[in-house]
């Protein structure tokens, strides 16, 4: 049986990865990245360590929409990506479906299984990741196509991963 949320975590680390490496060329190359791209990738990684600390019932690092520079995206992309994915893959059927209670920023009380949770943590993502892609474009940047079939297409071989 396929386990779904592990390979979506590995997905995940995948998608900010290679958008990381897109905004280190663009850099490079001498271009601006748009100050709005790099919020909602900031939001990407805060929340992703928000969440991390709520499943694990620690104190978060970061705030919701704290802002990083390229350097602290990376920082935070190191500390949370990869521990996202390890949650993921090795989650049983028990921690699937625990209930965990938290605050969100607004704070509202809520209660969510785990399993609800981290498939949050990665659809959210994408979801930002396109809002990224779109300023990227706005910024004259060519964005990064970080879509899950790209994952599985350059996983399997099938098309070589992007610069």
């Amino acid at each position: 049986m396929i386990n779904t949320i592990a390979k979506l975590g590995a997905f995940n680390v995948w998608a900010n990865e290679t958008l990381l490496r897109r905004l280190d060329s663009s850099v490079a190359a001498g271009k601006e990245i748009p100050p709005v791209a790099l919020r909602l990738f900031s939001h990407v990684l805060n929340a992703q360590a928000i969440w991390i600390a709520r499943i694990t019932g620690t104190q978060s690092p970061v705030k919701v929409w704290q802002e990083h520079d390229l350097a602290g995206l990376h920082h935070w992309h190191e500390q949370t990506s990869e521990r996202l994915r390890e949650l993921c893959e090795i989650i049983d059927e028990t921690e699937l479906n625990r209930h965990i209670q938290y605050t969100n920023s607004q704070g509202d009380a809520f209660d969510s299984l785990v399993s609800d949770i981290l498939t949050h943590a990665v659809t959210h993502a994408s979801y930002h990741r396109g809002q990224v892609a779109s300023r990227m474009r706005e910024g004259g940047l060519e964005p990064v196509n970080s879509d899950f079939i790209t994952y599985c297409r350059e996983m399997s071989g099938q098309v070589q991963p992007q610069l």
